[in-house]
């Protein structure tokens, strides 16, 4: 069964979820290094190559107004690059407060890691989540 990547984009690190074969959850994946990663979208094609991906949700920072700036244009940018290089279905996803949401979660859970790493790959599982949740079937009964 096909799966979604999850993408929260960032200057210096790329954080990355995938979910599961049946679309319910996502699942963190290491984060990319930007900068230690020769070739960023070789590295991505071979996960959605090697996860049978058919689809990729990429965070959109967007101002708390709705508007995109400076930053979204830079993940436009990135979008535009991940379907030329992999030909791939992409939808940009608000991930307004998806950074808050990650470190409020690591308190939860009493991570005493401030690595910006597990602060990306939270990211990107919340990101592909929020997706997930908003196409899934809704049980009312």
């Amino acid at each position: 069964m096909s799966r979604i990547l999850g993408i929260d984009f960032g200057e210096r690190r790329i954080g990355l979820a995938l979910s599961d074969a049946l679309g319910i959850t996502a699942q963190g994946l290491p984060t990319l290094d930007r900068k230690k990663t020769k070739n960023v979208f070789a590295h991505l094609e071979s996960i959605i190559k090697e996860g049978n991906v058919t689809k990729v949700v990429v965070g959109m920072p967007k101002n708390m107004n709705g508007t995109i700036g400076p930053e979204g244009m830079k993940v436009e940018k990135f979008i535009e690059e991940l379907i030329k290089k992999t030909k791939i279905d992409v939808i940009a996803w608000d991930e307004r407060l998806s950074s808050v949401q990650s470190l409020r979660a690591m308190k939860d859970m009493g991570t005493k890691q401030k690595h910006k790493e597990v602060v990306d790959r939270i990211s990107a599982t919340l990101i592909l989540q929020s997706y997930l949740d908003s196409v899934q079937p809704k049980n009312e009964g």
